[in-house]
């Protein structure tokens, strides 16, 4: 059912609307994110965003986990992409298994420390990763689909 994982800022951009969708051959993309359900501009956008041949789903993370445990989306191939690993941290506490993560663009902020070419993270998102890492979560960076996969924890670990 749920295909790939990936944290991406940016959510629906050119990268996951053409590469990443169609290497996974996913039919629906699942955004989950409590913010960008309450706001009409960025809905439209990310509607604008994805490829025509794809289903979207812009869910809170209740939502998003009620849908999943129901079986709603048992025969479709879902893509599902958060902004942050704290989202990722209700799904997995409210019971949606997640087996891999894609630690795609986290945009530099302050306080945070550059542990890839396209990925900061702040005090906050390393305890989160950890925490999904306890959990059980693999955690892989890989920025395309041709890329190798590679440890994110190893990253982590290395940028101290």
């Amino acid at each position: 059912m749920i295909v790939n994982v990936r944290i991406d800022e940016r959510l629906i951009h050119g990268q996951v609307a053409t590469m990443w969708t169609n290497h996974l051959k996913a039919n629906r993309i699942m955004v989950v994110d409590n913010e960008v359900v309450k706001n009409e501009m960025e809905k439209d956008v990310l509607k604008m965003a994805k490829p025509n041949s794809v289903k979207l789903s812009i869910l809170t993370t209740k939502g998003a986990s009620a849908r999943i445990k129901d079986g709603q989306y048992d025969n479709q191939k879902v893509f599902l992409i958060v902004k942050n690993p704290e989202t990722l941290i209700e799904l997995v506490d409210s019971g949606v298994e997640l087996v891999e993560v894609n630690v795609g663009n986290m945009s530099a902020k302050k306080g945070s420390k550059q542990v890839a070419k396209s990925i900061g993270v702040t005090p906050e998102n390393i305890e989160s990763f950890n925490y999904l890492n306890e959990k059980g979560v693999k955690l892989v960076a890989q920025m395309v689909p041709n890329e190798d996969k590679s440890s994110f924890m190893k990253l982590l670990k290395e940028g101290d």
